[in-house]
C-alpha cells in the first residue's frame, strides 16, 4: 500500500508540497500525492534547479500504472507505486532528472496525546461474531448472571402498583431467565433480542389489536381529507394493517407518521377554508405602534407611528388611541434616511395625494425601536410586492452545542433573536425568516425528535408550519434546513454531504455535515463543523477546516476544480468552531472581569480565529459580523452568570478559558446584496455549557429566468475578457491556461497556453490571449446582469488548479472595466488575476429590484464586516475603478446600479465593489509589499465594435428609480462631484458620536465608523454641495444650475435632477 512508503504524502496539498521540496533544497528530492483532478491517479513531484516539475501517474484499464514523461520515451507499467518509484531511480526515464531524495511525511499534528481528554464517545454498533475476541469478552452465562442481577435488584425498587400481575411476571421471566439468551443470540452475530421481542408483544398485546382495530378507521379518514386520494395510501394500508407480524414499535411508529399526515392535512384544509395559507401572505404579523417624538422647526411633539403590515399602511397619530384618519400605503413611502449623528432619529420621505414630496423626522426611543420599524417596513413592502417571485428573502442560520442534554421546554429567544449582540427588537418577533438553517454539535436527539421540536418551536412564533428541507447527521453533528411552505417548489438540487476529521480523519465526533440547494437561480451552501477541542490544538483546527473544504462534496459537479468557497452565491460555515482565547490560564479572572465590564475588544484582540484569519491561515476572505456579545463558552450548566472554566482530571485541572468557540461566517460573490441583520447569542437558555448563537441576513436571490425577447430577433451576446494576466505564487515548472465556468455559458472556455515571466521572488507572472470571448446562452440584461463567471487557472501538465476567483458580470454593466481579483486553491492564497471584461447584451435593461428599496441599515450594519472581529483584515484593498469606467459610480450604485432610495446620511465605501474577497474592480492601488505595479505593455484596448448595448433613456418624466439597498449611502439631494478618479471613500466628514467601537488603521480625521484601513487610497475629495439631509427643507426643483466642471449626471433629465427622491417600491 502506497501509505505505507515514506515518499507517499497521501492527499497533501499541491502547495504544501511544494513547500516540502523547496525544504529539501536538493535537485532529484521528490514525493508523491494523490492527484487533484483525477481520483485514483497520482502526482510525482521532483525538485531541479530550484523548481517543481509535477508528473502524472495514471492508472489503465488493468489498474496498472504508468508516468506521463517526456515524448519519445517508452512507456512503462508497473503493479505498485513502489516498483515505479524504484525504476524512475534510473536517469534517462524522461523526467527533468532521475529520482535521488525521497522526501519523507511530516508527522501530523493530531498525533499529539490527549492526556487530559477521555476517549471520544463512540456511537453504538453490532459485532459480528469474528469481531468478538475470546480473551476480551465474557461467556454468555457470565453477562447473562451479571445483567440478571442488575436488573432483577432494580425491579426490586420500582413501584410496581400500577402494573398488571401477569406482566409483572412476564418481565421478572425476563430478566431471570431469557435476557442472558438474548445476549448470547448477540455474541452470535443476531442483534434482533427475540426474547425481549417476546416479552413485548406480551405486553403490548392488547395495544397491538387496538393498532389493528384503529388504523382502517385513520387510513379512511386520510382519504377523505386527501383531494387526490393518492393510491400510496392503500399501499400504506397492506403493509401496516395486514401484517400484524411487525413488531409494536414499528407499526407505533407508522401509526404516529399516519396521525402527523393527517394532522397536517386537517389544518391544510381549516386554514384554505378561512384564507390562511401559513405563507408569506398570509402570516400574522399584528399592528404595532411605535411613539416617537416628531421635530419640525426646532419644536419637539410626541406622536405615535402604527405600522400594518397586513394593510401595507402606516398611520401617523397624535395620541396611541387617537383616530387614524392620517396614514400613507407602502408605495408612498420612497426613502428612510437615517442620521448619523443621532442614531434613534428617521427621517421619512413621502408621496402625497398631489404628488408632492414631503419629508418627515421623527426620533424613536432608541436605535433598537427605530430597527424594528424599519425592518417592519421593509416586510410590508416584501408582503405587497407584485412581483410573482421574490428578489430577496431572509435566512436565520443558528448553532448550538447542545452538550449532549436535552433542550429546555422554551427555546423561542433563540429564533427571535433575543440575547446578546446584535439582536432584533420585540416589534420583530412575529417577523418570520424565508428559510431557517440550524446547526448541533453533542446532539442527543434523535433527527425526526429534533425536526418537529423546531417545527413547533417556529409554528408557536410565526404561525407557519415550516417544511423540512433537508437535514443530515454525523454522529452528534446535525444540520436541519426548514423554509416557508410557499418556497417548497422553489428550492431544488439539494445535496446532503459529510466529512469525518476526528482521530485519524476516521472518526466522527469531529467533522461536518453540509447541505447546499438552489433557491431558483441562487445557489446556497451551509456548512456546520464541529473542530478539535483544546486551546492548544489550533493547528489540528486548522487542518480540520481544510480537509473539510477539500473533502465535502457539494453543490453543481460540474464545478469539480472548485471547492465550496467557490460553489455557491452564498455559502454560510457555522459551528463549535472551538477557536479559544489565547490567554494563559493565569489570566482566567482577568478575562472573566473583562467579560463582566462587557469589554470585549482585548479579548477578540487574542481570539485565535480572528488571529488565524488575519494570517490567512483560515476562512480565507470569509466575513463575519462585529462580535458584541459574550464568550458563549463554557457556562456552569442552568445559569449565566458564572463560567466553569476549570475542570479537574486525573492528571491535574484542566483549564477551558472563556471563548467565542459558537460562531457563523460567510463568504458570498461579489456584487450581491447580502446584509447581516443580527448576530448574538441567547441569555435564557441554559441546558449546555454553550450558549445558543444566531444570525440573520437578508439575501438578494435571482429568479428562474425565461426570456421574454424573441431568440430569433434578440441580438447575440457576448462576455470578452481582454488582458488577463496572472500572477502565481509557485515554483512549479509548467505551462497555465485558463477555464471559464458559468451556468450562463454554452460550455466551458479554456484559452491557450500562456506565456510565463519568472520573478525574482519566486512568482510567475502568466500572459493569455489577448481577447477571449464567451457565448452567454441569454443575452438579456434582465438575466445576464445577476450572472457571475467563475475563472480557474490550471496547469497543462497535471490538469490541476492553480488558483480560482469570480467575477460578476454586473461589474461591466455600463462599460469596458478593468478588474484585480485574487487567486485561492484549497483555502490557501495562490495569487492574483488581473485584465478587462466587457459586456455585449440584446437591448433592454433590468427590472428594478425590490431591494432597491429596502431601508439601509445604517453605520453598524451596512460596513464591509471586519476579517476579524478584534482587528482589520490585512489583505483588503481598495481601487478606484476604472478611469475608462467614468459612469459607475461605486459610492452611488447598489448591486442593480440604480440611484438609492433608501440612503444613509454619510457617503460610505461599497461592500459591494470593495469585497475583499474578490479583490477591487478597477486599477488597484499600491499596497506595500503585496502589490506589484502594473505593466501596462502590449495591452489591448477594447474593442469598439463589442460595445455593450447602451441602456434605454431615462424618460424625462419619470422620477429616477429608488436604489439598491445594498450599499447605496450617497442621498440623492448631493450635487454632481467635480470630474475626476472615482473614489470609494465618503465625500464628507462629520465626526458622529457613536457606541466605542474598533477604529484601527483610520486617518484622525474620518468618523469611528467600524471600517477596515485601506492604505494606498487616495484622499477624499472633499464636497462643496449644501447637505439638506438633516433638515426639513427640500431643494427646490429650480436649482441653480452647476458650477462649471461639475457635469450633469448622464442619466439623469435636467428637470428631474433637483428632486432626486425616487419613486414608490410597488
Amino acid at each position: 500500500m502506497p501509505i505505507y512508503q515514506p515518499w507517499y504524502h497521501g492527499n497533501i496539498t499541491r502547495s504544501k508540497a511544494e513547500d516540502l521540496l523547496s525544504k529539501a533544497a536538493r535537485d532529484g528530492s521528490f514525493l508523491l500525492r494523490g492527484s487533484e483532478s483525477i481520483q485514483g491517479a497520482y502526482a510525482l513531484c521532483v525538485l531541479f534547479q530550484n523548481c517543481v516539475y509535477t508528473y502524472r501517474i495514471l492508472p489503465n484499464e488493468e489498474k496498472k500504472l504508468s508516468v506521463q514523461a517526456s515524448e519519445g520515451v517508452p512507456i512503462r507499467f508497473f503493479s505498485v507505486l513502489s516498483d515505479l518509484v524504484e525504476a524512475y531511480y534510473s536517469p534517462n526515464m524522461g523526467l527533468v532528472t532521475h529520482l535521488q531524495f525521497p522526501v519523507q511525511k511530516e508527522e501530523e499534528v493530531d498525533e499529539e496525546p490527549e492526556p487530559n481528554n477521555h476517549p471520544p464517545q463512540l456511537p453504538p454498533r453490532n459485532f459480528a461474531p469474528n469481531e468478538v475476541k475470546d480473551g476480551d469478552s465474557k461467556s454468555s452465562e457470565q453477562v447473562g448472571m451479571s445483567l440478571s442481577d442488575i436488573f432483577l435488584q432494580r425491579l426490586q425498587h420500582v413501584d410496581m402498583s400500577g402494573v398488571p400481575e401477569e406482566h409483572q411476571k412476564a418481565m421478572q421471566e425476563y430478566f431471570r431467565t431469557s435476557i442472558g439468551l438474548d445476549a448470547e443470540h448477540v455474541q452470535n452475530g443476531n442483534p434482533n433480542l427475540p426474547c425481549f421481542k417476546k416479552l413485548t408483544l406480551t405486553i403490548c398485546k392488547s395495544l397491538n389489536s387496538e393498532i389493528s382495530r384503529t388504523l382502517p378507521t385513520l387510513e379512511a379518514f386520510q382519504r377523505l381529507l386527501d383531494q387526490q386520494l393518492s393510491p400510496g395510501i392503500g399501499r400504506l394500508r397492506s403493509h401496516i394493517s395486514a401484517d400484524s407480524g411487525q413488531s409494536v414499535s414499528f407499526r407505533l411508529e407508522q401509526l404516529t407518521k399516519l396521525l402527523y399526515s393527517i394532522e397536517e392535512k386537517a389544518k391544510a384544509t381549516v386554514f384554505e377554508s378561512v384564507g390562511y395559507d401559513g405563507g408569506h401572505r398570509r402570516s400574522l404579523i399584528p399592528p404595532v405602534t411605535f411613539e416617537v417624538k416628531s421635530e419640525s422647526l426646532g419644536i419637539s411633539t410626541k406622536m405615535f407611528l402604527k405600522v400594518d403590515v397586513e394593510s401595507g399602511k402606516v398611520y401617523f397619530k397624535k395620541s396611541k388611541d387617537g383616530p387614524e384618519d392620517k396614514f400613507f400605503v407602502h408605495n408612498k413611502i420612497l426613502q428612510l434616511v437615517k442620521s448619523q449623528k443621532m442614531h434613534p432619529k428617521l427621517v421619512i420621505v413621502l408621496e402625497t395625494e398631489k404628488e408632492k414630496i414631503v419629508r418627515k423626522e421623527f426620533v424613536f426611543d432608541d436605535t433598537k425601536k427605530r430597527e424594528g420599524f424599519c425592518q417592519l417596513l421593509q416586510q410590508m413592502k416584501n408582503k405587497h410586492s407584485d412581483k410573482p417571485e421574490p428578489d430577496m428573502i431572509t435566512v436565520f442560520v443558528g448553532t448550538w452545542n447542545m452538550g449532549n442534554a436535552s433542550p429546555p421546554s422554551n427555546i423561542k429567544s433563540w429564533f427571535q433573536c433575543k440575547g446578546q449582540g446584535k439582536t432584533r427588537d420585540d416589534t420583530a418577533d412575529h417577523i418570520p425568516h424565508d428559510i431557517y438553517v440550524i446547526g448541533t454539535q453533542e446532539d442527543p436527539l434523535g433527527e425526526k425528535d429534533w425536526t418537529d421540536t423546531l417545527k413547533n418551536v417556529l409554528r408557536d412564533i410565526t404561525n407557519i408550519s415550516f417544511k423540512p428541507v433537508a437535514s443530515h447527521t454525523l454522529w452528534n453533528i446535525r444540520i436541519v434546513v426548514l423554509a416557508k411552505p410557499e418556497h417548497e417548489n422553489r428550492i431544488s438540487h439539494i445535496f446532503l454531504d459529510s466529512v469525518k476529521t476526528g482521530i485519524a480523519n476516521t472518526l466522527g465526533n469531529k467533522g461536518a455535515v453540509g447541505v447546499s440547494f438552489m433557491f431558483n437561480g441562487t445557489s446556497f451552501g451551509f456548512v456546520n463543523s464541529h473542530l478539535t477541542s483544546g486551546s492548544e490544538k489550533k493547528l489540528r483546527r486548522n487542518q480540520n477546516y481544510i480537509n473539510i473544504l477539500r473533502f465535502l462534496n457539494l453543490g453543481d459537479k460540474k464545478l469539480n476544480p472548485f471547492d465550496i468557497t467557490h460553489r455557491f452565491t452564498h455559502l454560510f460555515w457555522l459551528g463549535d468552531l472551538n477557536y479559544r482565547i489565547d490567554f494563559p490560564s493565569t489570566e482566567a479572572e482577568h478575562i472573566v472581569t473583562k467579560i463582566k465590564q462587557q469589554q470585549y475588544r482585548e479579548l477578540l484582540c487574542k481570539d485565535q480565529l480572528n488571529m488565524e484569519r488575519d494570517e490567512g491561515r483560515v476562512f480565507l476572505h470569509f466575513d463575519e459580523e462585529d462580535i458584541t456579545f459574550a464568550p458563549t463558552y463554557r457556562f456552569e450548566r442552568d445559569t449565566r452568570e458564572k463560567y466553569a472554566y476549570t475542570k479537574a482530571k486525573a492528571t491535574g485541572t484542566k483549564y477551558n478559558l472563556p471563548s467565542w468557540c459558537d460562531r457563523v461566517l460567510r463568504k458570498s460573490y461579489p456584487l450581491v446584496h447580502v446584509v447581516c441583520q443580527s448576530y448574538g447569542c441567547t441569555n435564557d437558555i441554559m441546558t449546555s455549557d454553550h450558549s445558543p448563537v444566531f444570525a440573520t441576513f437578508e439575501v438578494g436571490v435571482a429568479s428562474q429566468f425565461v426570456s421574454k425577447q424573441d431568440p430569433n430577433s434578440a441580438s447575440q451576446g457576448g462576455i470578452q475578457f481582454i488582458n488577463c494576466v496572472a500572477t502565481l505564487q509557485t515554483k512549479s515548472k509548467t505551462k497555465f491556461f485558463i477555464e471559464f465556468h458559468s451556468s450562463c455559458l454554452e460550455k466551458t472556455v479554456k484559452t491557450t497556453e500562456g506565456e510565463n515571466t519568472e520573478h525574482t521572488d519566486g512568482s510567475i507572472k502568466v500572459r493569455f490571449d489577448s481577447k477571449v470571448e464567451l457565448i452567454p446562452i441569454i443575452s438579456d440584461p434582465e438575466y445576464l446582469l445577476d450572472q457571475h463567471i467563475l475563472i480557474c487557472v490550471k496547469s497543462t501538465d497535471c490538469d490541476e488548479s492553480y488558483g480560482e476567483s469570480c467575477v460578476a458580470l454586473r461589474a461591466a454593466e455600463t462599460c469596458y472595466t478593468e478588474f484585480q481579483v485574487k487567486l485561492t486553491h484549497h483555502g490557501e492564497s495562490t495569487g492574483t488575476l488581473t485584465g478587462g471584461i466587457q459586456l455585449r447584451t440584446s437591448e433592454g435593461k433590468q427590472t428594478e429590484k425590490l431591494y432597491d428599496g429596502i431601508i439601509d441599515k445604517g453605520w453598524s450594519y451596512s460596513m464591509p464586516p471586519k476579517a476579524g472581529a478584534g482587528k482589520p483584515s490585512k489583505d483588503l484593498h481598495l481601487g478606484n475603478l476604472s478611469s475608462r469606467k467614468t459612469t459607475h459610480d461605486a459610492a452611488t450604485h447598489s448591486p442593480t446600479g440604480k440611484p438609492s432610495s433608501f440612503v444613509e446620511e454619510i457617503k460610505t465605501p461599497s461592500e459591494m465593489f470593495d469585497n475583499p474577497l474578490y479583490g477591487a474592480m478597477g486599477k488597484p492601488h499600491a499596497r506595500g509589499k503585496e502589490q506589484e505595479p502594473q505593466q501596462k505593455d502590449h495591452l489591448t484596448p477594447p474593442d469598439p465594435t463589442f460595445a455593450f448595448s447602451k441602456p434605454a433613456d431615462v424618460d424625462p418624466d419619470r422620477p429616477p428609480v429608488p436604489t439598491p439597498r445594498n450599499r447605496s449611502f450617497t442621498c440623492s439631494e448631493t450635487k454632481p462631484q467635480p470630474s475626476g478618479p472615482t473614489t470609494l471613500h465618503p465625500t464628507t466628514f462629520k465626526k458622529p458620536v457613536v457606541p466605542s467601537r474598533s477604529e484601527g488603521g483610520m486617518a484622525n480625521n474620518r468618523p469611528p465608523l467600524p471600517i477596515k484601513s485601506r492604505p494606498g487610497v487616495p484622499e477624499p475629495q472633499p464636497c462643496k454641495a449644501r447637505d439638506y439631509r438633516d433638515t426639513s427643507e427640500l431643494p427646490s426643483k429650480h436649482r441653480q444650475p452647476a458650477r462649471s466642471g461639475q457635469p450633469q449626471p448622464k442619466e439623469m433629465h435636467p428637470e428631474t435632477q433637483a428632486s432626486k427622491m425616487g419613486r414608490s417600491v410597488k
